[in-house]
């Protein structure tokens, strides 16, 4: 059985389903999967019954839990959910669970999940996770919270040793660093100095991150990983809208998401009513001529970067 847990409020349902069908659709048929859904707002019945649509013929079992508040004194910024927050409980949230794997919403998952979970060992680790190159003035901010910058990850796939984290108390210390309001990426700030040195990393596809497509940025990636990681990042790596998300404006691989949004039931997808703009854009980028108008859009602004 995988366990996976995933975070979301009633109105993040839909790029929630699509993440989750994204998920089961290039998942093990012989698998069984237990997606743990962190609520913290009611998710309404509807919404829950829909989630049983989305399996893609896999076994499939859903359990909610629904977490009532953060600790009192808890930095709640307004940029990011608090639903993202709960992750950093899992360790309590599932007493009887020893490890699991964490899942953000904003992702298109490109490949079968099973094979990094099964094999990635973190028995002596309190997690797994895809370093971030950093990029811009990202390196300063980094080691200023006692980090090394090449060993920051991003917390949207994780793979938790809630045992180990147990043990050792990380909720606590990572729910007592968000009493500090200052945190640019509170929950993923917070796992960075508490797991820091104790963090299995994986590769880059497993959380192909938006800045990880973007030629500009290129430099930084290739001086952590290899062209042949950017190869399979570029082809099929897990997509992770970091930034802009695709529901709301053009973005790095913007057609991915609606390509998996239009494999949705109608059901589902009647739950959400996206700008006619962006639905035009996202017709638009389906077409032939549409995907080589941004692809030469993509090219030229790259040309005039340089």
């Amino acid at each position: 059985m995988i366990p996976v847990a995933i975070a979301f409020t009633p109105n993040y349902f839909v790029p929630a389903a699509t993440m989750l069908h994204s998920l089961f659709r290039n998942a093990d048929m012989e698998q069984q999967y237990t997606v743990y859904c962190l609520e913290s707002e009611e998710i309404p019945q509807r919404q829950k019954d829909m989630l049983g649509l989305l399996t893609c013929g896999r076994n499939v079992t859903y359990s909610f839990l629904h977490v009532n508040s953060l600790p009192p004194g808890t930095a709640i910024s307004s940029r990011y959910s608090e639903a993202a927050l709960y992750r950093l409980m899992l360790p309590e949230l599932l007493p009887d669970l020893d490890r699991i794997l964490y899942l953000d919403s904003d992702i298109i998952i490109r490949r079968d999940i099973t094979r990094v979970f099964s094999e990635t060992d973190v028995t002596d680790m309190l997690l797994a996770a895809v370093a971030e190159p950093p990029i811009e003035d990202q390196e300063p901010k980094r080691k200023a919270m006692g980090l090394d910058p090449r060993q920051y990850f991003n917390s949207g796939f994780l793979i938790l040793n809630l045992d180990l984290m147990r043990r050792e108390a990380s909720s606590t210390a990572m729910l007592d660093l968000l009493k500090d309001d200052s945190l640019e990426f509170p929950d993923q700030d917070a796992l960075n100095q508490v797991c820091k040195g104790r963090v299995r990393f994986i590769h880059p596809s497993n959380n192909s991150i938006r800045t990880f497509f973007i030629d500009k940025y290129r430099p930084a990636f290739l001086g952590m990983y290899s062209a042949s990681d950017l190869d399979e990042v570029i082809t099929g790596g897990n997509i992770h809208y970091t930034g802009g998300k695709p529901w709301n404006m053009h973005t790095v691989q913007f057609g991915a998401w609606w390509d998996e949004y239009r494999m949705l039931p109608d059901s589902i997808r009647q739950e959400w009513t996206p700008r006619h703009s962006i639905i035009a854009l996202a017709r638009f980028c389906s077409t032939d001529f549409g995907r080589k108008a941004v692809e030469l859009a993509r090219k030229a602004k790259s040309i005039f970067a340089k």
